[in-house]
């Protein structure tokens, strides 16, 4: 296998102290390239000084390869593989940015962007450049629903008829769980999405706004539907996520119960994840991320290697962003939206923009007087 020097875009504040404004994603991408053998971590970029020299020195980081503009870094390294790990509003600067130089490939956060003309501009981009694009959706490779997805395809339940999820939200979370749904219906394209939500206490996630309550529906292609009920209403579900089938079900982090369970046939049988959950295995320690994050990076190098599509790909990311974009847009216009989808902004965004939705301000930003 090749040798790869790798760059890290955002590095993020102190990992040890994460916020909804910063995650320091950057450390845990930077810890999973640090595990693999094949791997150099050669320059790091943080607009914020302190956090790029404070990321350098954990990673044993020249000083003169600690960059405040991704451009400059480019151009003094010019890495084979870069990861970028900040906020979705600015993905697609940086993303194109580095396709447009020397770079083999480039390991972006999650969610893909901000809108959904900017998410089609940077897969379209890359695609064009021939510099692979994945999405760190790293959940793909937990045991949990890795097992999920075997028993499925052993038939354990039957055909797959309907996904049910009750974990996290729609956007931030949602770039995970929707994409999960995704993958376990074959990573086909939706036909329509119906949603509504509300959002009456104001919630940013990295920049962006995040409703407090959603329910949506959408269809596959192959028939296959998948509904969603967070905040208030993800009891619903009693489980993170939910497979129903012609002859049974498959449960992933039941409420109160196992984390991977198999109901069929009037009985009911826990599956042994070697105590994996929905986010770790249980064996990292003291370390920024999970084990998960190195499974994706070694999945990514591997099909940069052997010149495969990933899992993780930019094209199968435009799924789940034309899901998420699309139930925004299916509360905007109250009713069902056909796909593919014909808008090019975030529906969410441009309703709290217009006044068509009025969250109260987070209690943080009300000061001492209330407001």
């Amino acid at each position: 296998m090749s040798m790869y020097d790798v760059a890290i875009v955002g590095t993020g504040p102190d990992p040890s102290n994460p916020t909804l404004d910063g995650f320091a994603m950057g450390y845990r991408h930077a810890e999973a390239y640090r595990n693999h053998d094949d791997c150099r971590l050669v320059a790091c970029a943080d607009i914020v000084p302190e956090n790029g020299a404070a990321f350098a020195d954990e990673f044993e980081i020249a000083a003169e390869y600690v960059f405040e503009d991704y451009r400059e870094l480019l151009a003094a390294v010019e890495p084979d593989v870069v990861s970028v790990a900040v906020p979705p509003a600015i993905h697609e600067e940086i993303v194109v940015g580095c396709a447009r130089s020397v770079v083999d490939a480039i390991h972006c956060e999650k969610p893909l962007a901000h809108t959904w003309a900017s998410a089609q501009r940077t897969v379209q981009t890359c695609w064009r450049a021939d510099v692979q694009l994945t999405f760190n959706r790293q959940r793909r490779f937990g045991r949990p629903f890795v097992d999920a997805k075997q028993l499925l395809e052993d038939g354990a339940i039957g055909d797959l008829e309907r996904i049910e999820i009750g974990w996290g939200d729609f956007y931030d979370t949602g770039a995970h769980t929707v994409d999960l749904a995704g993958m376990f219906a074959g990573d086909r394209s939706a036909k329509w999405v119906i949603a509504q939500l509300d959002y009456r206490e104001e919630d940013r996630r990295f920049g962006s706004h995040q409703e407090n309550q959603m329910w949506a529906q959408w269809r596959y292609d192959d028939g296959v539907h998948a509904v969603l009920s967070t905040g208030a209403g993800k009891e619903l579900v009693g489980a993170a996520i939910l497979l129903r089938g012609t002859d049974g079900e498959i449960r992933i982090a039941v409420d109160d119960g196992p984390m991977l369970e198999v109901r069929s046939g009037g009985s009911t049988e826990r599956i042994d994840v070697g105590g994996e959950t929905m986010h770790r295995t249980g064996n990292e320690g003291d370390r920024f991320g999970s084990e998960f994050h190195d499974r994706a990076v070694e999945h990514v190098l591997d099909c940069l290697e052997e010149g495969t599509e990933p899992e993780l790909s930019g094209r199968i990311g435009l799924n789940t962003a034309e899901i998420l974009f699309g139930g925004y847009e299916s509360v905007r216009r109250r009713g069902r939206v056909d796909l593919p989808l014909e808008i090019d902004d975030n529906p969410l965004e441009a309703m709290v923009a217009s006044g068509d939705l009025s969250p109260e301000p987070a209690a943080d930003e009300i000061g001492e007087g209330g407001a």
